[in-house]
C-alpha cells in the first residue's frame, strides 16, 4: 500500500491546483497535457520552444502562483538557485548584444502533465534555458524528481550588477575540495583524461547509460575524503524538499556506497576546462565546465532506472493493470 502523502506532498498539490485554477481556458490548455504524451520525456536545457505555459503569457496573480508550486516543489535552496539561472538570462543579453539565440527571463515553462490528484498518476516539469526539472506523483507521493538538470551560464558573472554571482558555486568549489584533497596515488585513478568533454555525455536522452566504471571509489577513501563527496552528493540532493533529498541519499545508501566512484577529467587547476561525474549502482551525477572559457556549467542528476518514475510507474501500472495506458513506462 502507498504510503500517505506528506503535508509537504499535499501543499505541492494544492500549489499545481491553485496554479490551474487563474488560468483561462486557452493558457489552461497550454499548461496541460496528458501524462501518457511522450512530450513528457521531451527534455532538453537549450533555448528552444516549448510546450506548456511560459511566465511570459502569464498574467501577475498566474505568475505568483507558479511560483508559489516552485517554492513547493523545491527546497528553499533548489528555488534560489533556480531564480538566478533565471536572471543570468538578463546577463546574456548585455553580453550577447543580440548576436545569440533569445535571451528572455520570462521563457521558462510550467507544464503539467495529466490531473493533479490524491489518486492516479500525473507529474509537472518546469523548464527553459538552463533548467530542466521533473516531478513524477503516484497517489499523491512524489516518486521521482529526475532528470535533474541545472546550468549556469556564465558560471560567474565579471561585470554589471550581478558581478560576482556564482549559481553553481558549491557543487564546483565542493568537488575542487575533493580533488585537493586525494594524494598523488588516488588521483592516478581519479583523473580519467586531462582533457574535459565538451559537455556532459548524457546529454539530454530519455534514458541515461551508464558511463565506464572507472574512478576512485568510495572504498578507496579516507574518512575525511568520504564526507566531502558525500557533501557534494548531498548538495545535488538539496535542490529538492529536505524529505525529498533524505529519500534519495536513503536510496543510495541501500543500493551501496562503497562502489561509488568519483572521476575527474580535463584541467586540475581553476579556470581550466574540466569535468566530473559520480556513479553509483543506481544513479549518475555529471558536471562540466568547459564552455566559453571555463565560464559555463552544466550539471545534471540522472537515476538509471527511475527517470521520470519508470521503474515504480511500472510497478504501480501491474498492480493497476486497468490504469490507462498502462503498458507504457516512458523512455
Amino acid at each position: 500500500m502507498t504510503p500517505e502523502p506528506t503535508r509537504r506532498e499535499r501543499t505541492f498539490l494544492e500549489a499545481v491546483r491553485a496554479f490551474l485554477a487563474t488560468l483561462e481556458p486557452h493558457k489552461e490548455a497550454k499548461a496541460v497535457l496528458s501524462f501518457e504524451t511522450e512530450e513528457r520525456f521531451n527534455w532538453h536545457y537549450v533555448p528552444r520552444d516549448r510546450h506548456g505555459l511560459p511566465l511570459k503569457q502569464m498574467n501577475e496573480a498566474q505568475r505568483q502562483a507558479a511560483l508559489a508550486v516552485l517554492r513547493a516543489g523545491l527546497s528553499q535552496k533548489g528555488f534560489q538557485k533556480t531564480e538566478t539561472i533565471r536572471q543570468l538570462e538578463i546577463v546574456l543579453q548585455a553580453i550577447e548584444k543580440g548576436t545569440g539565440p533569445i535571451r528572455d527571463p520570462d521563457l521558462f515553462y510550467l507544464t503539467v502533465f495529466g490531473a493533479p490528484s490524491e489518486k492516479g498518476v500525473w507529474g509537472l516539469r518546469y523548464e527553459g534555458h538552463h533548467i530542466s526539472l521533473h516531478w513524477t506523483v503516484i497517489e499523491g507521493r512524489v516518486i521521482a524528481t529526475c532528470p535533474q538538470f541545472l546550468g549556469a551560464n556564465p558560471a560567474e558573472v565579471r561585470e554589471g550588477a550581478m558581478k560576482g554571482v556564482r549559481a553553481l558555486s558549491a557543487e564546483e568549489d565542493l568537488a575542487y575540495l575533493l580533488l585537493n584533497a586525494l594524494t598523488p596515488e588516488q588521483k592516478k585513478t581519479a583523473v580519467l583524461s586531462e582533457t574535459a568533454p565538451a559537455d556532459i555525455l548524457t546529454a539530454a536522452s530519455r534514458i541515461a547509460a551508464m558511463q565506464e566504471d572507472r574512478g576512485l571509489a568510495y572504498s578507496q577513501m579516507t574518512t575525511p575524503q568520504q564526507g566531502m563527496l558525500m557533501a557534494i552528493i548531498r548538495e545535488y540532493a538539496a535542490t529538492m524538499p529536505e524529505e525529498l533529498a533524505r529519500a534519495r541519499l536513503e536510496r543510495l545508501r541501500k543500493a551501496g556506497l562503497e562502489s561509488v566512484k568519483f572521476g575527474w577529467m580535463g584541467g586540475l587547476q581553476r579556470g581550466e576546462p574540466h569535468y566530473y561525474r559520480i556513479q553509483g549502482r543506481t544513479f549518475l551525477i555529471e558536471f562540466d565546465n568547459t564552455q566559453n572559457n571555463a565560464n559555463h556549467i552544466h550539471l545534471v542528476w540522472r537515476d538509471f532506472q527511475g527517470d521520470f518514475g519508470r521503474d515504480l510507474l511500472a510497478e504501480h501500472y501491474r498492480r493497476h493493470s486497468h490504469a490507462p495506458g498502462a503498458p507504457h513506462t516512458g523512455g
